[in-house]
């Protein structure tokens, strides 16, 4: 399963959303019975002064063992990528993602550029 976080920002929470993902995955994997286990890919996308280097050696390894404690044995891998750059343009091959996530990013999205300020299309 691909999962995407749009607009991570590099702190504590930066993994939250994705590990709320992956356990609910897990869980709805676990209930209907699947017989192989689910792998997860993480992109973690920010623009590219973010400091993935920190996000990667602080908060990865504390994410990867909270996963390995919490769910069942026969639990699928987890691999995680930082994809840098802005979401306004292509990250992702199409098709390619099972599920976005973007919370903080939306607000960058709901200002409304200036040229629709100084021409409005009414």
């Amino acid at each position: 399963m691909s999962i995407a976080d749009l607009g991570c920002s590099a702190g504590p929470n930066t993994l939250f959303a994705a590990s709320e993902v992956v356990r609910t995955a897990s869980k709805l994997c676990q209930k209907l019975e699947h017989q192989t286990a689910l792998d997860f890919q993480i992109y973690l996308n920010d623009l590219t002064g973010n400091d993935f280097n920190s996000l990667f050696r602080v908060f990865l390894p504390r994410f990867q063992s909270e996963l390995r404690q919490e769910m069942r044995p026969g639990f699928g891998q987890c691999f995680v990528y930082g994809a840098p750059g802005s979401f306004y343009g292509r990250l992702f091959a199409p098709k390619s993602l099972h599920f976005v996530h973007s919370s903080t990013s939306l607000m960058w999205l709901s200002k409304v550029n200036k040229i629709f300020n100084q021409n409005p299309i009414y």
